[in-house]
């Protein structure tokens, strides 16, 4: 079951079209784990970019990751062991939880995204906020492990492609803002 549950996974991903470049790395990747990072610069300041990434997530998460297909049902609270869930009525879901909050900053937040959760995997994954001529520069990093039979490192660029989906929709969401000012 789990190898179908990949396969599908994989397979989707593979059918995803970023909405802007992102310039995206597999940091490293061994059999027990590796290291995702996207990054872009949007035209806002960070204390804007960071509003968006904690009050807007439903906008600009991509619906098709979620667990019941409405990313308006996700939220972030922004604090030391707040919830990054999705609540669907009875249906609810702990997608990660927040470690570290430094406003305009950093968000980071633990747990396994997606398939990496039902397998038993570990993860942290940071947005990384930093001024730039500009804007801002958005890094999401991401780096997941843990015991599985499976070789965790082939997962990482399908995890990349993910991560870069949902940065992407971040940084469409702020820049289409910033055309409308």
């Amino acid at each position: 079951m789990r190898h179908v549950l990949l396969a599908g996974f994989a397979a989707a991903v593979s059918c995803l079209l970023l909405p802007s470049a992102a310039h995206a790395v597999v940091k490293d990747a061994t059999p027990t784990g590796f290291t995702v990072e996207n990054e872009q610069v949007v035209p806002v300041d960070a204390d804007t970019a960071w509003r968006a990434l904690v009050n807007d997530v439903g906008r600009w998460w991509p619906r098709d990751h979620t667990w019941w297909g409405a990313a308006s049902h996700l939220s972030i609270e922004a604090r030391a062991g707040g919830c990054f869930c999705e609540r669907n009525g009875a249906q609810q879901a702990q997608h990660m939880t927040v470690a570290f909050v430094d406003p305009g900053r950093t968000l980071r937040m633990l747990g396994g995204l997606g398939p990496l959760q039902g397998m038993g995997l570990d993860g942290a994954l940071e947005f990384r906020l930093a001024p730039v001529e500009g804007g801002t520069k958005i890094t999401l990093w991401y780096r997941a492990g843990g015991y599985t039979p499976d070789d965790i490192g082939k997962f990482a660029p399908v995890v990349d492609q993910v991560q870069g989906q949902q940065l992407g929709g971040l940084v469409g969401l702020l820049r289409s803002r910033a055309e409308k000012e």
